[in-house]
C-alpha cells in the first residue's frame, strides 16, 4: 500500500514540475507505456490470490486514472501557456501606410459595359436584365425555335443534367438550361410590359465552345426596339450612330449583309470596314477601298411576326428591329487584345496592363474611351 501511494505522489510532483510537452510525454511513457511503472503495477495484479486482487486492484487502477488525469490537466495548462505566448508575440500593426496607388482595376468587360450602357441611355434605350438560369421556353421556342427547329444546332446548349431526358413535346417551359443569349430578356420584356419598347439586354450567356476566340461563358449585349413604323433604315441608323460613338471615329462604315436569324425577318449579318494600320486591323474607312476590308461584326434584323405574337403583340401594329453583339469581341477590338481566354485567366499582370482606373467613368462629353486607363 504505502508503495502505490509513494508511487502516485511522485507522479503527481514530477508531472506538475514537467517544464514543457515534450518532457511531459516523456513522463507519460514512464509511467504509462507498455514498461511505465504504472502499467508494471497493473500486471502484478495476475499473480495476485482472488482476495488480495479484490483489494488491491481498486487502488492501482485508482492510481492509474489519478496519473492519466493528471498529466492530460498538465497537458491543456501548457497548451494554453503555449498559445498566449504566441499571441502576445504575433500582432499585426494596423497604423501600416496604405498603397501610393491604388491597386485594384476595372475589367475590360466591365468597362466596355459601362461604355455601352452610357451611349445607348443616349439614344433613350433603357438597360433590362433576366435570369441566367432560363428555361426552354423563353430561349428557344419564343425566339421561333420549336423543338425540332435545325437553328438549335447553331447553339451548344447546357442543359441541366435532370432534364435532358426530358426534352419532349414543343412550348415546354420547365426544361432548364443556361442561356445562350440574352434574347430571352427581350421576350419576357415584351411579355411584361407590352409595346413599344427600346431597351438593351446586357449580361453572360453560355456555350460550349472553346478557343481563342471562344470560351464556354462570354458576354453579349442585345437591343431591341419596337414601335410603330420602324423599318431597317432605322436599325441602321441606330447601329451606325452606337459603333462611331464606341470607337470614337466618324469614318465607320457599315455594310448589311442578307443572313438568317430564326427571330428576325429579314435578318442581316453586319459588316464594318476596316484598314490595315502597322499590321493591325483598325476599324474605319470604307471596306472596298485598297488596303481595307470588312469585318463581320455582329448579327441583326426585324423582329419576326411569329416573335410577336409569341409576346401576345399584333404584328399588323407594331413592328421591331433587334440586333446582338459579343461585348468581349468589342473589347478585343477597340483596345488590341487577341486572345479571349485571357479574359478570364484572373493574371493580375494583365488586368494591370488592360484594367482601367475606377475613377474612369464613361461620359459622352468626355470621351467614352477612357483617359485614364491604367499604365502597364
Amino acid at each position: 500500500m504505502s508503495d502505490i501511494e509513494t508511487l502516485a505522489a511522485e507522479a503527481d510532483r514530477s508531472i506538475a514540475a514537467a517544464p514543457d510537452l515534450a518532457a511531459l510525454e516523456a513522463l507519460r511513457v514512464a509511467l504509462l507505456g507498455k514498461q511505465g511503472s504504472v502499467s508494471v503495477l497493473l500486471k502484478t495484479l495476475g499473480a495476485m490470490s482472488p482476495e488480495m486482487r479484490q483489494s488491491e486492484g481498486p487502488r492501482i487502477h485508482a492510481v492509474r486514472e489519478r496519473v492519466t488525469a493528471a498529466l492530460a490537466a498538465r497537458k491543456a495548462a501548457l497548451e494554453a501557456a503555449a498559445l498566449d505566448l504566441r499571441l502576445a508575440s504575433e500582432t499585426i500593426d494596423l497604423t501600416l501606410p496604405a498603397p501610393e496607388a491604388p491597386r485594384g482595376a476595372i475589367h475590360p468587360v466591365s468597362q466596355v459595359m459601362d461604355e455601352l450602357a452610357e451611349i445607348f441611355a443616349d439614344l433613350g434605350f433603357a438597360v433590362a436584365t433576366g435570369p441566367e438560369i432560363e428555361d426552354d421556353w423563353h430561349n428557344f421556342t419564343a425566339l421561333n425555335m420549336p423543338e425540332t427547329h435545325p437553328a438549335r444546332a447553331m447553339h451548344d446548349t447546357f442543359y441541366f443534367p435532370d432534364q435532358m431526358a426530358q426534352r419532349t413535346g414543343e412550348g415546354d417551359a420547365g426544361k432548364m438550361l443556361l442561356r445562350t443569349h440574352t434574347s430571352p430578356v427581350q421576350i419576357r420584356t415584351m411579355v411584361a410590359q407590352g409595346a413599344p419598347v427600346r431597351i438593351i439586354a446586357p449580361g453572360r450567356v453560355y456555350r460550349s465552345d472553346s478557343d481563342a476566340t471562344h470560351t464556354p461563358m462570354f458576354h453579349q449585349i442585345e437591343g431591341l426596339v419596337i414601335d410603330r413604323g420602324i423599318h431597317l433604315g432605322h436599325l441602321k441608323w441606330t447601329l451606325e450612330t452606337f459603333l462611331k460613338a464606341f470607337f470614337e471615329r466618324d469614318d465607320i462604315v457599315l455594310r448589311l449583309r442578307p443572313s438568317y436569324f430564326p427571330f428576325t425577318e429579314p435578318s442581316v449579318e453586319v459588316d464594318v470596314g476596316w484598314e490595315n494600320v502597322g499590321g493591325r486591323r483598325v476599324l474605319g474607312g470604307d471596306g472596298d477601298a485598297p488596303g481595307h476590308g470588312w469585318m463581320e461584326l455582329l448579327g441583326s434584323g426585324m423582329v419576326s411576326p411569329r416573335v410577336l405574337k409569341f409576346c401576345n403583340l399584333d404584328p399588323n401594329e407594331w413592328q421591331g428591329f433587334a440586333f446582338g453583339v459579343g461585348v468581349d469581341r468589342l473589347a478585343m477590338l477597340k483596345y488590341g487584345m487577341d486572345d479571349l481566354r485571357a479574359f478570364f485567366d484572373g493574371d493580375l499582370r494583365w488586368l494591370r496592363h488592360y484594367g482601367f482606373s475606377a475613377l474612369d467613368v464613361p461620359t459622352l462629353s468626355a470621351g467614352v474611351g477612357a483617359q485614364n486607363r491604367m499604365a502597364p
